[in-house]
């Protein structure tokens, strides 16, 4: 049911053959390469090495990792992303539901969020790839009430989420999240914070929460660990032992 990958910005500091490297030495299947740091929108040379990589290590890339803003960013600006999420051998990107929260944008610019997702719902329908929104803190899809809107508003299977626990609700509200919102949910980012102080805990602090998130969600899913509590790539590995022995338990 599961591919388990990793969310390349976790190690930022580190090249993609590092990267690739670390994933495979770990067990991983798939890595989510991110457009701010290791394979840039436009930068056709470095995603073709990536992928060359990739490919060489027995590895897939799951995803595109954008930091394009539906609502702030011009709608035809994403051919870029596509153009290079081909080159690394993916149809899905990650977006981001604009920048500010749900209730701000109550009072103030949602026709124009909305507008953006059509269009790019559009895109993705015309140029057969997928756009999915980041579940993230200061986005309109960081609260239930968000996605719920958003996603009926524009049903279409070009545009999908992402899902991942928040660290400023508590376990009942994410589980809520996870089981209104599973049926439009591609990937998760996986991982283990806790406020008030946002700190990161390793994996299996959070093992029989994590098992009761993935309960929630039926079909194949990529599940990709984000971060890791002390940001080293040598926990890599221990992290996605963790991460098995969860999906083991479900």
């Amino acid at each position: 049911m599961y591919n388990t990958g990793l969310v390349s910005i976790s190690f930022r500091k580190h090249s993609p053959a590092e990267i690739i490297a670390a994933s495979r030495a770990a067990g991983l299947s798939c890595i989510e390469w991110g457009s701010d740091v290791h394979a840039p929108a436009g930068d056709e040379k470095n995603a073709r090495d990536i992928a060359a990589r990739m490919a060489d290590a027995g590895l897939f890339t799951c995803s595109y990792g954008t930091y394009f803003r539906a609502g702030v960013h011009p709608a035809e600006g994403v051919y870029e992303y596509i153009r290079t999420a081909r080159i690394l051998g993916t149809d899905t990107l990650r977006i981001w539901a604009g920048d500010g929260f749900y209730e701000d944008y109550q009072k103030q610019g949602k026709k124009e969020l909305f507008d953006s997702f059509r269009a790019l719902a559009a895109i993705g329908e015309k140029e057969g790839v997928t756009f999915c929104t980041e579940c993230h803190v200061k986005t309109y899809t960081e609260s239930l009430e968000g996605a719920r809107e958003m996603f009926g508003e524009i049903d279409s299977p070009r545009l999908l989420g992402y899902w991942q626990p928040s660290q400023f609700k508590t376990v009942e509200e994410n589980l809520a999240y996870a089981r209104a919102m599973a049926p439009k949910t591609t990937h998760i980012h996986v991982f283990q914070w806790r406020n008030p102080k946002v700190i990161r805990y390793p994996l299996s602090e959070g093992a029989e929460e994590w098992k009761n998130y993935l309960r929630c969600f039926e079909g194949d899913r990529c599940l990709l660990l984000e971060f890791m509590p002390d940001d080293r790539i040598e926990t890599l590995k221990r992290e996605a032992d963790s991460l098995r022995e969860i999906i083991a338990g479900v």
